[in-house]
């Protein structure tokens, strides 16, 4: 009788034992599949996070460029669908438009307050002028000289303003803001007028109010 007392109790013991490791067991898969599941939480994260980056790099590319196009109003105003960069860089910019209307620029704005440039400026130092919301008139070789001049003397007395040629170019006589731009006829095109009174410091303008004196002259 007390035999078999004693096997009843070591195979209750036994049954224990081998439920406790069981339990164990089953503690310990836990925790891998816990551990697993983060560690899969984490790498989608990682990755999503690479990807949102990625993403945010494509619209603005390394030099300056950025992805989109004008869409051309009924007003004959073309706008620059896309992102616009806005970093302050030291090396070269290429840009997508000519001249440009945004993107990536050099820290040094050109002077602008009614400022007329005789000579090529640089685009990088103008870009940053545009950011001040001002407009940029620009005009090739085949403009006419009597329209240049008209156009420099309203320049010259309108502040948030500045000009300059620019023979790489496709029309004679440009006007641009940040983000937008269009083609003026000359400087008795109504348009030039209701550009400059649109754009001048305009809704559009990244930094309202920033200076446009103190930077680069010619």
């Amino acid at each position: 009788m007390g035999s078999a007392k004693k096997s009843t109790a070591a195979a209750r013991k036994a049954r224990i034992e081998e439920m406790r490791r069981a339990e164990q067991s089953r503690e310990r898969r836990n925790r891998i599949l816990t551990i697993g599941a983060a560690v899969v939480v984490v790498a989608g994260l990682v990755v999503g996070s690479i990807v949102l980056v990625q993403s945010q790099s494509d619209d603005t590319a390394a030099d300056g460029k950025s992805k989109g196009h004008f869409v051309t109003g009924s007003d004959g105003v073309k706008t620059w669908k896309g992102t616009l960069g806005r970093n302050h860089v030291a090396k070269t910019v290429s840009y997508p438009m000519e001249p440009p209307v945004g993107g990536d620029h050099n820290q040094v704005w050109m002077n602008c307050n009614g400022d007329v440039y005789t000579k090529a400026i640089g685009t990088m130092h103008a870009v940053h002028s545009l950011e001040h919301g001002a407009v940029w008139v620009t005009y090739t070789s085949a403009a006419k000289k009597a329209d240049v001049d008209a156009l420099a003397a309203k320049v010259k007395k309108t502040p948030y303003t500045l000009m300059s040629p620019d023979d790489k170019q496709k029309d004679p006589i440009m006007l641009s803001a940040w983000g937008h731009q269009r083609t003026v006829t000359g400087a008795k095109d109504p348009n030039v007028d209701k550009f400059f009174e649109k754009f001048v410091q305009g809704d559009q303008t990244p930094e309202p109010g920033a200076a446009c004196t103190g930077g680069l002259g010619q």
